[in-house]
């Protein structure tokens, strides 16, 4: 499976992270203590949906080396309530990188979300080539 990184600011991707029962290696996270990871192979981001300015760490991490042309595709998570804001920010960076948003899930995800993740992300990465 294609590497993870992740960003999460209440737990919720944290927790649907977990649930995906992942090797340790095969999963990032991106903190606010430390946000300029390296990333030297290709890997999907996944964000909770926020305001841009609660994004900064994200946006330090996309800006760190080469890690905006290693990711190949982005998933988010949201909430349904919020009508058009319902992951912003998934779609604004998969915007502003020209990359597909694979995946949308609400807060923690449920069961069928972690399923349909783990085989989008398989197919993705499977298929994925960069031109």
């Amino acid at each position: 499976m294609t590497q993870l990184v992740f960003y999460s600011i209440t737990g919720q991707t944290r927790r649907f992270i977990s649930k995906l029962d992942l090797p340790e290696n095969q999963v990032i996270e991106i903190t606010d203590d430390n946000p300029l990871i390296n990333m030297t192979e290709d890997y999907i981001l996944l964000v909770p949906a926020y305001e841009d300015d609660m994004m900064d760490s994200v946006i330090d991490f996309l800006n760190f080396e080469n890690n905006s042309a290693n990711c190949i595709g982005v998933a988010g998570s949201g909430n349904r309530n919020f009508n058009t804001l319902y992951n912003q920010t998934a779609r604004k960076i998969a915007q502003g990188l020209e990359l597909p948003v694979i995946f949308e899930y609400e807060f923690n995800g449920t069961e069928k979300d972690v399923n349909n993740f783990k085989k989008v992300v398989q197919e993705f990465g499977t298929k994925h080539t960069r031109s």
